[in-house]
């Protein structure tokens, strides 16, 4: 596959509130293999096939992306290892590494088909990927994935380990469900070398349960693992939206997402695009602009301008409530992790 684009590189991404975009979010599909209780219902509808942009289309996008100044991309889903034959776009993006402004390529999975993918995500230039874990507890991780196999995972973390992956951990904090087990997870992410993030209910699309049933503060959750743990602040930075802190006790580092708690919007580096070629500017927004549409009518130059359309829409902040529904009827994994 080879879409790269010859175009010389051209105006850094800015947002009409100075924020430079340099962190895209790629989503490959809707699709996932969960179906886990805060995501998604237990029977979503699904995009047809025939929608999604190909991988050339999704690679002549990041093109645009990475003459803008975009230098960090990250495949997410729904799954992203569902979709037949993703490692090819991983490849291609993997050639730009050193070319272009082009500097990462991370990927966010739920892990269950890492042990038969890991080691060709290695190969073709990914160096850390996110596996979403909520709980070690097998009976509670089959209730929230809705009948998910917890050893999968954990077999494709040691398969990403092996491969030489830099693996974080990332855990929605949910209440009433595994709030009492952070501390334990977090002790045995930090046991074998992986950082972990924590993160918030976000209010995004229609699902069957509450999300304010569902929500638990971080800045609980902090309070609570401050009764046993010392955690220093730290000036981390790894492109995302985790404020991390240092535990004394395991030495390992832990994020903290929080979106309703301790709004993060004002450094906001990131879009994201969809896998049928939507790019929205805001995950708690509709605004939107259709890349699709331009790169098949008019190619490098109109996805240029959408890009251009797209800064001066993105919105200063999201405005999550979580207890006034949801911020947006589209669902995460249709938005793009």
């Amino acid at each position: 596959m080879d879409t790269q684009s010859k175009s010389l590189t051209r105006s850094p991404l800015i947002d009409a509130f100075g924020r430079q975009i340099t962190y895209l979010r790629l989503s490959v599909t809707d699709r996932c293999d969960l179906r886990c209780h805060y995501c998604m219902d237990e029977q979503p509808e699904f995009l047809p096939k025939k929608d999604l942009l190909s991988y050339e289309e999704l690679a002549a996008i990041c093109d645009s992306f990475i003459a803008r100044g975009v230098s960090k991309i990250r495949i997410t889903g729904g799954e992203p290892l569902v979709r037949r034959d993703v490692i090819t776009l991983i490849e291609a993006l993997g050639q730009r590494l050193g070319k272009s402004a082009l500097s990462e390529i991370a990927l966010t999975t739920n892990g269950t088909l890492l042990e038969r993918y890991a080691d060709q995500l290695a190969a073709a230039g990914v160096k850390r990927i996110n596996v979403s874990l909520d709980t070690l507890d097998e009976v509670m991780f089959r209730r929230l994935t809705r009948n998910g196999r917890l050893a999968d995972v954990l077999r494709g973390i040691d398969a990403a380990r092996k491969a030489g992956l830099h693996v974080k951990i990332n855990a929605v904090a949910l209440k009433g469900e595994n709030e009492h087990q952070i501390a334990d997870l977090m002790s045995w992410a930090h046991g074998r070398k992986m950082d972990m993030s924590l993160i918030e209910v976000m209010p995004v699309g229609e699902i069957e349960t509450r999300r304010s049933d569902q929500f638990l503060s971080l800045a609980i959750v902090r309070s609570r693992l401050e009764e046993q743990f010392s955690l220093q602040d730290i000036p981390l930075n790894t492109g995302g939206p985790s404020r991390y802190v240092k535990v004394a006790e395991t030495g390992g580092r832990l994020g903290f997402i929080s979106p309703l708690s301790h709004n993060f919007c004002a450094s906001c580096n990131r879009v994201r695009v969809t896998c049928t070629g939507t790019l929205f500017m805001c995950l708690g927004k509709e605004n939107s602009v259709d890349l699709r549409a331009a790169l098949r009518n008019g190619g490098a130059a109109a996805l240029n301008a959408q890009l251009d359309a797209a800064m001066q829409d993105k919105p200063e902040r999201h405005d999550f409530d979580v207890n006034a529904g949801p911020a947006v009827s589209r669902s995460m994994a249709r938005t793009g992790g």
